[in-house]
């Protein structure tokens, strides 16, 4: 395939997913120094009509961690510190619990640390100005998930841990020390840490999808997401970083090495995940890749070292599709010359799917239920979604949009005793069938549809976040803030649930019938949320 040919399939995928008149996206695609594709897609401004330009500034999210990761590779480097040092040599008053936690635990996700962004007492707080030692004491005295270096688990704290340590290394803000030691340096313009007090030129609305809509994103403030999701930057910049990691102009390439090697667990397992990048292989490349995902931004960073390819895709929508990470890597494979097709699906029997029906324990706390309905096989994870596998081969399923696997797995008397998910990105997850019984299906009722009005509302989840509870023929449908409309059901007429997700609505009434909250369960989290429209 020509030059041309290769950028003209590439536009093509793009422009078929982005509307030009709604959010949108930029992207830069280069392959040893030449760029193949430059080019923005959709609106940096809505309310403006003011089409997306590939030079223009979009928030990055979790993108951030690689940087931090090459600032703490700098300190290395300059044997401040040592990546098997505990973290209690630089934050003395930290409470490790007894615990040796290094550096290294911190950049793999495998600390055993609590994630703050999973604690629902973290929510009420999106618009709070924190220092660095509040965001600290949100998680610091929560019980420890597991013994360091024995799991991974994607976790924010962690890089608000390593970017409170190169504070106290340097003596100079995150900020700061990222502007200095890398923007500046390489001559990256377009990147910041991101500021909504701050004049900005170039910089993109994020946009989350409404009920009746795109609407606004809810404000997050930046001093939040810190050393783990602050920065903001430009395709043009991240093509410059990228290009500068082959160069030596930041760290030496053996000590860049490191944060692109699989970390491996205690129990000798690998976790697909480096320091500040995702580690994976595909038709033989090995493929170093990261996304990032904040309040009205979802960004894809991918690079194959091997062909010097690099690819990123930012977008100022913060919907689950289409997804950046994913289309991303089809760019990257479509460069290799091995673009991406999903396998063929195939037909099974019925009673053959019977035998994957069943419980599967992920851990004391979650398991994944796989259900047969009319035909078709579902798993779904505890508080999770609901997924339809799709059969390509006897024991082994796939998802639409994914390249994630299901694989059964058989004993030596060919009964199916566990299910494996392989992940494109991120350890495989192995879990055993367990004799228990699947949980009863969920029993509706009918409500009554000239009561169907009074469930309808915007309730407060925290402020700038909303469940949007509405009626449209009929049916009542619930939406959090950049997710789908779910169709809700009724236990009863006080407990409302969705099909499609593991969770239930509580609604509590006031003496003349109206909804005054309602209550959110969902896995192990409970949130209450007060009704504000």
């Amino acid at each position: 395939m020509t030059k041309d040919e290769l950028t003209r399939k590439m536009d093509e995928l793009l422009q078929s997913t982005y509307s030009p008149d709604g959010p949108g996206a930029a992207v830069i695609v280069v392959r040893a120094g030449q760029i193949l594709l430059r080019k923005g897609y959709g609106k940096a401004n809505l309310e403006l009509a003011v089409p997306v330009e590939p030079h223009m500034i979009f928030r990055i999210g979790s993108v951030t961690k690689q940087f931090t990761a090459v600032c703490i590779l700098m300190l290395l480097e300059e044997n401040k510190l040592s990546l098997q040092d505990e973290i209690t040599r630089f934050l003395p008053d930290y409470p490790t619990q007894g615990r040796k936690i290094t550096i290294e635990h911190l950049l793999t996700h495998t600390s055993g640390i609590q994630s703050y962004t999973d604690l629902p007492e973290w929510l009420p707080l999106w618009r709070n100005d924190m220092s660095v030692d509040e965001l600290i004491n949100l998680f610091k005295d929560q019980p420890m998930k597991f013994e360091p270096g024995e799991q991974f688990v994607y976790n924010n704290s962690g890089y608000i841990l390593l970017g409170a340590i190169i504070e106290k290394i340097s003596g100079k803000a995150y900020a700061t020390f990222v502007q200095e030691r890398i923007f500046d340096r390489l001559g990256m313009a377009h990147s910041l840490y991101d500021d909504t007090t701050r004049i900005v030129p170039g910089r993109v609305a994020g946009y989350a999808l409404g009920n009746d809509g795109y609407v606004n994103a809810a404000y997050l403030s930046m001093t939040q997401p810190y050393a783990a999701g602050s920065l903001a930057s430009s395709v043009d910049d991240l093509a410059r970083w990228d290009a500068a990691l082959y160069t030596g102009e930041l760290v030496r390439p053996e000590t860049l090495a490191l944060a692109h090697q699989s970390y491996r667990l205690l129990d000798g397992s690998l976790t697909q995940y480096g320091y500040g990048w995702g580690v994976s292989e595909y038709e033989g490349f090995q493929f170093l890749e990261h996304g990032g995902g904040i309040n009205g931004f979802i960004c894809g960073a991918v690079r194959v070292p091997a062909e010097r390819v690099y690819v990123a895709l930012l977008t100022n929508f913060e919907a689950p599709k289409p997804d950046p990470n994913m289309l991303a890597f089809q760019l990257a494979a479509m460069v290799i010359g091995k673009p991406y097709t999903p396998p063929l699906a195939i037909e099974l029997p019925a009673e053959a799917l019977q035998d994957y029906v069943g419980v599967y324990s992920i851990n004391e706390r979650e398991q994944r239920v796989v259900t047969c309905d009319a035909g078709q096989l579902y798993s779904q994870r505890t508080g999770g979604m609901r997924l339809k596998l799709i059969p390509y081969a006897q024991d082994a399923f796939f998802i639409n949009e994914a390249v994630d696997r299901f694989i059964f797995l058989r004993g030596e008397d060919g009964k199916v005793n566990a299910m494996q998910l392989e992940h494109r990105l991120g350890p495989a997850e192995r879990s055993p069938k367990v004799d228990i019984p699947l949980p009863p299906a969920r029993q509706s009722i009918q409500l009554d549809p000239a009561e169907l009005e009074r469930y309808t509302g915007v309730f407060e989840l925290a402020p700038g976040m909303a469940i949007t509870v509405s009626l449209a023929e009929g049916v009542l449908y619930a939406q959090a803030g950049g997710q789908e409309k779910l169709a809700l059901l009724a236990e009863t007429p006080e407990r409302l649930f969705p099909r499609e997700v593991e969770l239930t609505l509580a609604y509590e009434f006031d003496q003349q019938g109206k909804a005054i909250s309602l209550t959110l369960y969902q896995g192990s989290q409970t949130f209450v949320c007060k009704k504000v429209g």
